[in-house]
């Protein structure tokens, strides 16, 4: 064989075997998208600056908000962490949930956690089973601490790491500084003296998991459960930002978390885009429900962007959250949404991004054509319940139909009546003017409510 066949022979192979390599990195690359979901913890509709914040800084937010849709009248689940994240989980609006408050009543009389039933399939199985490499990462707080099947492992999440608190099932109680691993596994102490905030802690975590169990032959659904802006955050490292304003001590960290939340929102993304992994990603930015006022208060940043009420109201304020949606080349660049549209929509949109079936205990509507900027659907109503503490006198319930919405604290008794589209911040109560429109709105929301035994209140509880 001459030198020159040789060549043209091993140029040939050289080429063949590159071609076989790029061939099957194509074949293997997830042609689904990621999709990465960001959930504040109790952040008011107004404590961002792309919505209305003018003294908290969140340029790293409000530049994903440029880039992709705004929404204006997008509904968490419910007034309260753990019913709201049912909602988002399950695509259920929250009077057919089995979770309904943070504490409904138990066995033996008493009242404690309640977790998702087995049968209410979450995103993180539906997207499990779409062949999705699923992950969940901080605050579950949709399952009972004595059983790690109720835990987000257990739940459609194949690596999970999330805080834990009450009782452990041998006894002792959990120690809430803990990050138990896939059920309990392992554990990682969250040593505050060592971070600025637990949301650098938890982005840390999530950045180790990209960098060493992330399975690049599976499109990813990572869902970042942060702390802030919750109350329950005791120890702050962090002392030094915003010093220069003189504010309370209390409003001065309440801000910085917010500020520290933001960067690590960016440290996430620059990692997915270090690993080319960003441009194919759907990012989700919201918050469970409307701002706390436990350890500050929400008038001094206007938290809830001047809407009435704050966490555990069906106002306004209670229930309207921040909603960005990003998607480099699919959502227009600076869009704004006004379509009302509310957690149990989520579940629906992913299974229709997907390219799977919705699982038909939803009651949400998929919002992908607005994302699209095409023709959306709506709701021809939206609904909100919540048990707060063990009578009756805690239970209330909101129902919006168009610009109009009703909403009953059963401490009252008496119907609130209000006009969205005219009166955001609900001053002008209607209810006696229009008793018509009250007396239909109430039959449907009457009818919107399911007994359940956890939730002794629920049902069609009388006028």
């Amino acid at each position: 064989m001459s030198l020159k066949t040789i060549y043209v022979s091993i140029t040939v192979l050289i080429f063949s075997c590159n071609n076989t390599s790029k061939k099957t990195e194509h074949q293997n690359k997830p042609s689904q998208p990621n999709i990465v979901i960001l959930l504040a913890d109790d952040m008011g509709y107004g404590e961002l600056g792309c919505y209305g914040q003018e003294v908290i800084k969140t340029p790293n937010i409000d530049k994903l908000a440029s880039e992709g849709m705004r929404f204006t009248q997008f509904y968490a689940g419910s007034a309260v962490c753990a019913p709201s994240r049912g909602v988002l989980m399950t695509g259920m609006q929250v009077g057919k949930l089995n979770v309904r408050g943070n504490y409904g009543h138990v066995a033996d009389g008493n009242w404690g956690r309640v977790a998702l039933k087995k049968s209410e399939i979450t995103i993180g199985e539906m997207l499990k089973d779409a062949g999705y490499q699923t992950s969940f990462i901080g605050k579950w707080h949709l399952g009972v601490p004595e059983d790690v099947s109720t835990w987000a492992t257990g739940r459609g999440f194949d690596y999970a790491i999330q805080e834990q608190w009450g009782n452990k099932l041998e006894g002792g109680k959990f120690d809430e500084n803990d990050h138990w691993v896939n059920k309990r596994d392992s554990v990682l102490y969250y040593d505050w003296k060592q971070y600025d905030c637990k949301d650098v802690f938890r982005t840390n975590l999530a950045i180790d998991f990209l960098d060493k169990k992330r399975d690049a032959n599976k499109p990813l659904f990572l869902v970042m459960s942060y702390r802030t802006p919750h109350v329950h955050e005791p120890d702050l490292r962090e002392t030094e930002r915003y010093n220069e304003f003189g504010w309370p001590e209390n409003e001065r960290r309440h801000a910085s978390r917010i500020t520290m939340l933001d960067e690590q929102v960016q440290r996430l993304l620059d990692k997915l885009e270090e690993m080319n992994e960003l441009d194919n990603t759907l990012v989700v930015f919201t918050s469970d429900n409307g701002p706390q006022a436990e350890n500050h208060s929400d008038l001094f940043f206007k938290s809830a962007g001047g809407l009435k009420g704050k966490k555990r109201d069906m106002y306004e304020g209670g229930i309207r959250v921040p909603m960005i949606a990003w998607w480099k080349g699919k959502i227009k660049a600076g869009s704004i949404s006004n379509h009302p549209g509310i957690f149990y929509d989520i579940m629906p949109t992913l299974a229709q991004i997907v390219g799977v079936e919705s699982p038909s205990q939803t009651d949400g509507i998929s919002f992908l054509p607005e994302l699209m900027g095409n023709t959306q659907k709506k709701h021809e109503h939206l609904y909100w319940e919540l048990q707060e503490g063990k009578t009756q006198e805690g239970f209330r319930t909101a129902l919006r139909k168009g610009d109009w919405k009703v909403l009953r604290y059963q401490k009252s008794g008496n119907a609130e009546l209000y006009n969205i589209n005219n009166d955001v911040y609900e001053q002008q109560n209607l209810a006696l003017e229009y008793t018509k429109r009250v007396k239909e709105m109430d039959t449907i929301m009457l009818n919107q409510s399911e007994a359940n035994p956890h939730w002794p209140f629920s049902g069609k509880i009388k006028k």
